[in-house]
Parts: C-alpha cells; sequence; structure tokens
C-alpha cells in the first residue's frame, strides 16, 4: 500500500484496541464500576443524582423540547463547521507537509503524528483546568480560533517550511482541546434521553462535515494548483465555529444552587 495509506492504519489500530477495552472495562453507570472503592462509587452517584435534580428544578425538557431548543441547533451548526475544518486537515495533513516540504513518506508520516501528541497535551490541560473553573463556553471557543490564528498565518503564504509547520502543528494540535468540552456544553442543562438524543443530532450532523471538508480541500488543490486557498478555508471554518459556540449561554442549574448553597451557609455562620 501507498505510504500515505499506512497512516491511517497505523492511527486505526489505537482505536480498535481502545474500543474493545472500553467494552469490557467502561460501565454503564459508577455504582456498576469494580474498580472504584464502595464510597467513591457511591458518592459519584449521589453528585449525579444531585445534578440531574437541579437542572429539572430549573426545567425538565422532553426529547422534543430539547431537539428545538435554538441553542442545541446553534451548537448543531457549530460542530458541523467545527469538524469540517477538523478532518479536512486530518485527512489533507500529510499531503500538505509533502508538498510544503519535499520529504520522503517516512519522515512525512513521522511529522504528521506530532500534532495528535501535542492534541493529547492540550486535550488534557483544557478540560482540567475548564472542570477547575467550571467554564465551558470559552474553553471550547478559544482553541477553535486558535486554530484558525494558525491556518490564517499559513495562508499568509509563508516559504519558510519549518515556521509552516510549527503552525501545522498549534493548528492541529490546539483544536483537539476544544472536543471534551464541547460536548460537555449541553448537558449544562441537559439529562437523561433528552440530553443522548441531542448528543445523537448533534453528531451525526457534525459528521457530514467529515464529508464536506476533504471534498472542499481537493477541489480548492485542484482548481488553485496550491495548498495555501485550502488553508483559509480551513481556518474561515474554524473561526465561524468559534463564534457561534462563544455567543451559546447556557446557565448551568448546579453551579447556581451551588453558589445560593453558599451564601446560605455564609448568611448562617
Amino acid at each position: 500500500m501507498s505510504g500515505w495509506r499506512w497512516i491511517f492504519v497505523i492511527e486505526g489500530i489505537g482505536s480498535v484496541i481502545l474500543g474493545i477495552i472500553t467494552i469490557f472495562f467502561l460501565t454503564d453507570r459508577p455504582e456498576q464500576a469494580p474498580w472504584l472503592p464502595e464510597d467513591e462509587r457511591n458518592w459519584i452517584a449521589q453528585e449525579l443524582k444531585n445534578e440531574t435534580l437541579a437542572k429539572k428544578r430549573a426545567r425538565d425538557y422532553s426529547i422534543s423540547d430539547a431537539l428545538r431548543d435554538h441553542r442545541v441547533l446553534l451548537l448543531v451548526f457549530a460542530y458541523f463547521l467545527a469538524l469540517t475544518a477538523m478532518l479536512a486537515n486530518t485527512y489533507w495533513l500529510p499531503t500538505f507537509i509533502k508538498r510544503l516540504s519535499g520529504l520522503p513518506n517516512t519522515r512525512v508520516a513521522f511529522l504528521a503524528a506530532l500534532p495528535g501528541l501535542l492534541g493529547i497535551a492540550v486535550m488534557l490541560v483544557n478540560g482540567w483546568h475548564s472542570d477547575r473553573t467550571r467554564e465551558r463556553r470559552w474553553h471550547t471557543a478559544v482553541p477553535l480560533f486558535c486554530g484558525a490564528g494558525a491556518y490564517f498565518l499559513i495562508s499568509a503564504g509563508t516559504r519558510n517550511f519549518s515556521l509552516t509547520f510549527l503552525l501545522l502543528a498549534l493548528g492541529t494540535g490546539v483544536t483537539f482541546a476544544y472536543l471534551p468540552t464541547f460536548w460537555s456544553i449541553p448537558t449544562t442543562i441537559l439529562t437523561e434521553s433528552a440530553a443522548a438524543a441531542c448528543f445523537g443530532l448533534i453528531n451525526s450532523i457534525g459528521q457530514t462535515g467529515g464529508i464536506l471538508g476533504p471534498y472542499a480541500v481537493g477541489h480548492l488543490n485542484e482548481k488553485t494548483g496550491s495548498v495555501w486557498s485550502a488553508f483559509a478555508f480551513i481556518a474561515a471554518f474554524y473561526v465561524m465555529a468559534g463564534a457561534i459556540i462563544a455567543a451559546v449561554r447556557m446557565r448551568d442549574p448546579t453551579l447556581e444552587q451551588q453558589t445560593l448553597l453558599q451564601r446560605a451557609e455564609a448568611a448562617a455562620d
């Protein structure tokens, strides 16, 4: 097989292995997790129950209510735009590096893997900081804006490959950070079947960007004879996705309840 095909085979092996492990290791509920101590299982279960009650007191969404909520529809569109750019970049990244550097396939494969390693690190840091601050919206939008900035700079047409690759690595790796915080946004207000239905809607429509993005980049490369317009296309879609997410406002009922309890305790003291 061609060298570029092996990249996707190797990348897919890890997902298959982790998928099999997940079947046996990841339980449906924390009460069923044998790898957690009993006191931790009980604490997590109680916290989840309290969160669900707080959200339902604010508003108990049915599936139809959730699917009609304008904020959910905005998230659908934002995820579609973000995945259009991200999957276009994912599929075309080895080709971008090859055309810009002229390096052999083995070197290209190695360089194409580096942004993914950066992505692991920024996902963990961004997710940790988002949990610590209880903020989701900007922890999702900022990585998309950073990716857009990197690709706009590349599209300006620098001919220094080291600088271009640094921007490619940043533009590719940093945008991974939006994924875990994005999926926590719908659960700010939704629970149970309403949340599950919205996850399905957002993901199914968003994944169509995986069809549009790669084809659009291929068309731009063919029509213009270069990769620079493709970088501008990716940047523009990241900007639009980030702007929409920044505009979505969801007040967390659990955070408001916690604030009220803290005020009540302070008043009692």
